[in-house]
């Protein structure tokens, strides 16, 4: 009953289909976790929601800034980007099926010794802590007033958390650490938007180290597997899974089989190029 990791799929729903392939997946015993950004820029992503959704208890799923992105998106809140590849999710007969389901999904999945985010944990948080924040978010976003929360979900401030943060700062930075950063100062502050701040590390911006490196992380206890930073490439540690290979970009979609880390690759066409944006 093996368990296989899935980096960012991005609406990459053929090359999805090929991996998926290659492992011999047995939706009867075996289980997917996908780390999030199920969908936009690539091709296809009402096929990947269809089939991530069809999956039932096989598949575990965790929500990325792009997910949250179709879910504003589809209640007319945040700014449409003219990378969207969104429409055919929007316009689709079963979207608001497919977008309730999407809503219901968490920040974090915890399990014995591992724990899966899109992007990462702040520093001073430990699993248990971040579990209990996403459990919060996930009231909100589940909420029937879901919608004020959406229309107060993005942006970049607080960058910072803290114990007494309250209402809806509090729920962004938590949305922020976990769908959206990748660098933190060595106060622990989110970087989102200086020079480098999506670059592979040694090239970030100045002062900052990526989340997982930062000194005393109190979630090092556990197994972080995570994606989202695909400058970042495959990066294994005994504490880290980051298997964000750029599928999208011309890489690789990745996937990891949690029991032996074994790594199952499949090469990828450029979809789109690369312009900076999450």
């Amino acid at each position: 009953m093996p368990t296989y990791a899935i980096g960012d799929v991005q609406g990459c729903f053929e090359q999805l289909s090929q991996l998926i392939d290659s492992l011999n997946f047995d939706p009867a015993s075996d289980r997917l976790w996908f780390v999030g950004d199920l969908v936009n820029r690539g091709p296809q992503s009402l096929e990947v929601l269809r089939y991530v959704k069809s999956l039932g208890t096989a598949a575990v799923v965790v929500l990325g800034n792009h997910d949250l992105h179709l879910v504003m998106q589809a209640e007319g809140f945040g700014r449409a980007n003219k990378e969207d590849t969104l429409a055919a999710v929007l316009a689709a007969p079963d979207r608001d099926e497919l977008l309730d389901w999407l809503r219901a999904q968490p920040l974090v999945h915890v399990e014995g010794a591992w724990a899966m985010v899109h992007a990462g944990l702040l520093p001073e948080w430990t699993v248990a802590q971040a579990k209990v924040l996403s459990d919060e978010v996930s009231a909100a976003l589940t909420a029937p007033d879901y919608r004020d929360f959406l229309a107060h979900m993005w942006g970049s401030e607080p960058a910072a958390w803290r114990d007494d943060l309250a209402g809806w700062d509090r729920l962004r930075v938590v949305v922020n650490a976990m769908t959206r950063m990748r660098y933190v100062t060595l106060a622990g502050t989110i970087e989102l938007r200086a020079p480098g701040a999506k670059s592979a590390p040694g090239q970030g911006p100045a002062g900052c180290v990526p989340w997982f490196a930062m000194p005393g992380r109190a979630s090092a206890g556990h197994v972080i597997v995570c994606g989202h930073w695909s400058a970042l490439g495959y990066h294994e540690q005994p504490d880290l899974l980051a298997i964000d290979t750029g599928c999208l970009w011309g890489g690789a979609l990745t996937a990891v089989r949690l029991e032996d880390r074994r790594v199952f690759r499949l090469p990828c066409p450029q979809q789109v190029k690369p312009s900076g944006w999450d």
